[in-house]
């Protein structure tokens, strides 16, 4: 049985700035689709291609903490450096990933690395934010950088496209990262007029982002960027490209818990939430310059 379409979401109307270099649309929470309604992610920010030209200084967002959840961001142009305070770094670059597991509590910074920076180009990406179960929030901090090369690879039939896997199993193929609860995360480069036909499971909260291009997702037409919502109900999901196009794909079990989030902490009660604070303001989370 076909998937539904809950909502086909576009793009938002402008831009937002996270620090002084991710220029982002924000797809997850908003126009009305709660954190619940689409667990376990509880953020999506989208980067749609943008030319930040050369510069001398290292743009990105400094020294932040997190607690109780996963950040994971997508790189499809340009590259991102990593540093935490679990002693985590890395750079990622057009089809790498990054995926790091806040847990009990962390420091980090995101920016645009060095040589790109110096450069400037085309830069876009996604960040993702995935919800941990209550047992869960206290796992250790952890950092996964996945390169493109790591990724499950699918060639699709009749010389449609490429399936990167970055999680979950597609068509049989498993994704490197690791994850707490199920969560499928797949980037799709479909030709135009090529196919790709999947399934996931019925109870999963899935939703897809149209990177680049036009595409027909189970028969109803969406545009470049729109934000597509599905029901809980069945299973099969066909995407076709009406031009060249690129897709992220992500289904997840829902975490059936309660939310109190209060920036970048993410927690089940408003008194963990106060706590994380405290563990925050008192040094737990480490030293990260």
């Amino acid at each position: 049985m076909k998937k539904s379409i809950e909502r086909i979401i576009p793009r938002p109307a402008r831009p937002g700035m996270v620090g002084d270099g991710f220029r982002v649309y924000n797809m997850i929470p908003g126009a009305g689709i709660s954190q619940q309604r689409i667990s376990p992610f509880l953020l999506l920010d989208f980067n749609a291609e943008f030319d930040f030209g050369p510069s001398e200084h290292l743009r990105g967002v400094d020294v932040h903490p997190h607690k109780g959840f996963e950040t994971v961001t997508i790189a499809y142009k340009g590259s991102v450096a990593h540093h935490d305070s679990a002693g985590n770094s890395g750079i990622i670059n057009p089809g790498d990933v990054q995926w790091m597991t806040a847990g009990a509590g962390i420091l980090h910074k995101e920016y645009h690395e060095q040589e790109f920076s110096r450069k400037g180009g085309l830069f876009e990406m996604v960040q993702l934010w995935v919800n941990l179960p209550k047992k869960d929030k206290s796992a250790q901090p952890g950092y996964q950088g996945i390169t493109s090369a790591q990724m499950g690879k699918v060639q699709l039939p009749n010389d449609a496209g490429l399936v990167n896997v970055i999680a979950g199993t597609y068509n049989s193929i498993t994704g490197p990262a690791s994850t707490f609860t199920p969560v499928n995360l797949f980037d799709i480069k479909l030709k135009q007029g090529g196919a790709a036909d999947f399934t996931v499971p019925a109870g999963h909260n899935t939703a897809l982002l149209v990177i680049n291009g036009n595409v027909t997702v189970n028969d109803e037409q969406a545009n470049e960027h729109s934000f597509i919502l599905f029901k809980n109900d069945g299973e099969e999901i066909s995407i076709k490209a009406d031009t060249e196009s690129v897709i992220l794909v992500l289904s997840g079990e829902p975490i059936n818990e309660p939310i109190a989030s209060y920036g970048p902490f993410v927690m089940n009660t408003q008194q963990e939430i106060a706590e994380a604070i405290q563990d925050f303001q008192s040094g737990k989370y480490g030293v990260l310059n």
